[in-house]
This record gives C-alpha cells, sequence and structure tokens, in this order.
C-alpha cells in the first residue's frame, strides 16, 4: 500500500476527530448539565452508545494507520515530528481511558456535577492533543506533496 495514502487517510481521521472534539468541548459537554437529573441516567445511555459509533472508527482508524507507518515508513519512522505527533495520540488515548471513560461510567448512575467538572477540564487534554496531531500531521503531509 503507498504510505502517502495511508497517511492521507491518516490525516483526515485526525482532522476528523480534531474537529469533533471540538465540538464536544465547547458544546456537547458544557450542555450535559441541561438534561436534568430525572432524565440524565437514560441520556448517558444513550448518548454512550450513539458517541461508540462516531468516534470509535475513526479512533481505530487513526491508531492503525500511525502504526502502519510507524512500521512502513522510515521517513516518518525517523521524524521528530511524526514521533511527537504519535506521543499526543498516546496522550488522547491515555486521557480517554483514565479520565473520560472513567467519568462517563459515574454518570451512568446518575447526574454528579462533579464527574461532570472532570469530564469537561480533563477533556482539554484530548481537545490540544488532537489539535497539536492535526497541525502537525497536515505539516508532514504538505512536506511530501511539495517533495514530489
Amino acid at each position: 500500500m503507498n504510505n502517502n495514502v495511508v497517511l492521507l487517510v491518516h490525516m483526515a481521521a485526525t482532522w476528523y476527530m480534531t474537529g469533533l472534539i471540538w465540538l464536544v468541548q465547547v458544546v456537547h459537554y458544557p450542555l450535559m448539565q441541561l438534561v436534568g437529573r430525572e432524565g440524565f441516567v437514560a441520556y448517558s445511555v444513550k448518548h454512550q452508545s450513539t458517541t461508540s459509533l462516531v468516534v470509535g472508527p475513526p479512533m481505530l482508524i487513526e491508531v492503525l494507520t500511525a502504526v502502519w507507518l510507524l512500521s512502513q515508513d522510515v521517513e516518518l519512522r525517523r521524524s521528530g515530528w511524526f514521533l511527537a505527533s504519535c506521543g499526543l495520540l498516546i496522550a488522547v488515548w491515555l486521557s480517554t481511558a483514565l479520565w473520560q471513560m472513567p467519568c462517563h461510567r459515574a454518570l451512568l448512575n446518575g447526574f454528579e456535577q462533579s464527574h461532570l467538572r472532570i469530564l469537561v477540564q480533563s477533556n482539554w487534554v484530548r481537545t490540544v492533543a488532537w489539535t497539536g496531531r492535526a497541525l502537525i500531521v497536515v505539516g508532514l503531509l504538505a512536506s511530501r506533496i511539495k517533495a514530489v
């Protein structure tokens, strides 16, 4: 498979997730406090099941293409910029596993302002990391296009 095509797919997944995470950070998570206590558990259950469908595939594509590029593209494997973007991707996954998923699990039991506050504050890690990745990856692809 052509590594430039894989890099393009990688960039597309990264930019998709970057746009989505900004929407989640600025609009979606803050609005959760308006759902109300009565319907919050049902809302949380539906939120998690439907959100997984929207974020799961592009997150997997992003990590799988990163692994492909690390293993198959010598130039990127030697690039400090690409390695930094991979570090940011690890930060995204760690943040998701250590902060966002536990907060979402806790919110399945009912609305707690403290859980929502931690969710919104900790999600800045993913927002900043994906934004950094998006800028790095588009720069890497642009330099590849210039070189051709």
